[in-house]
């Protein structure tokens, strides 16, 4: 299965290659890919080192630069066959990656490689087990802005839960991350702060019931701050994934609290991060 992910993983270069001007948006990239939404960029960041827009913008720059030295083809021309609306755009990204204007570029009349590259470093590893879930119930407060800042929302909720003596009714707290902090602009990312309850529990504004399906998870056992969940993310997705011979799931992942922050130092914190994975032929 660790071929599946490669072959996913070029299929999308080669439509980038083969389709500069075209829509090249995330959603896209992820109907290429034949992927979730939900996961298809932490794959690819994951794996290659890049985010989707970074490899966009490094391939269509990198064609802006061929022709620019090998052709006479105009600059606002250039800049319409490699997907910028203006020439004003393409030439502030030019040189971003350049460190030259396109005309200054075309002058010079050398194929030089762009300024930055992508990187990719080693990930911590921690144990990841596949497990089977069941559904949860949850009360829970969305959250928009950086994951950072939820906590603000896990506040918010346990008032309620204490103002309306619903503890004990709870099962434990969860935090839902629909987006990927890598492709979407921090103050735009959604996440919700939730608490399973049982069938009984009332849930009324400003609570949301949410509900999490029953299945499989991979489900990796963190011990460390928070700060370092972003990289732990990377590894299960770039390195774990691609070897595990699972597909995933078509919906976001979650991360179970197995302690409290307000009374465990940071590196005794305990998370178990939870991808769902697609279920199993029989």
């Amino acid at each position: 299965m660790a071929t599946s992910y490669e072959d996913r993983l070029l299929r999308v270069l080669a439509y980038i290659h083969d389709n500069p001007a075209g829509d090249l948006s995330l959603d896209e990239l992820a109907d290429v890919a034949a992927m979730s939404r939900f996961h298809w960029h932490r794959v690819f960041r994951a794996m290659t080192g890049e985010t989707c827009a970074q490899a966009v913008r490094r391939v269509r720059l990198h064609r802006a630069a061929v022709w620019l030295v090998q052709t006479d083809r105009p600059l606002r021309r250039i800049a319409a066959d490699v997907g910028y609306p203006s020439l004003s755009s393409f030439s502030r990204a030019f040189v971003a990656s350049h460190g030259l204007t396109p005309g200054a570029f075309r002058t010079r009349g050398e194929l030089m490689p762009p300024l930055l590259t992508a990187e990719k470093g080693g990930y911590p590893v921690y144990p990841i087990d596949i497990a089977d879930h069941p559904a949860r119930r949850l009360a829970a407060i969305a959250h928009r802005g950086p994951y950072v800042m939820i906590g603000k929302a896990f506040e918010s909720l346990g008032a309620v839960f204490s103002s309306r003596n619903l503890w004990p009714h709870a099962g434990g707290m969860v935090g839902v991350y629909y987006d990927d902090p890598d492709a979407v602009a921090a103050d735009d990312l959604r996440s919700l702060a939730g608490v399973v309850v049982d069938d009984a529990a009332p849930v009324a504004a400003p609570l949301q019931e949410v509900k999490l399906p029953a299945g499989r998870y991979a489900v990796m056992h963190y011990k460390a701050p928070y700060s370092g969940l972003a990289a732990a993310y990377k590894h299960m997705y770039g390195v774990w994934l691609p070897r595990s011979g699972e597909e995933l799931g078509d919906h976001p992942p979650i991360e179970v609290y197995l302690n409290n922050p307000q009374d465990t130092a940071p590196e005794d914190l305990l998370t178990d991060v939870c991808v769902p994975l697609a279920e199993q032929a029989a």
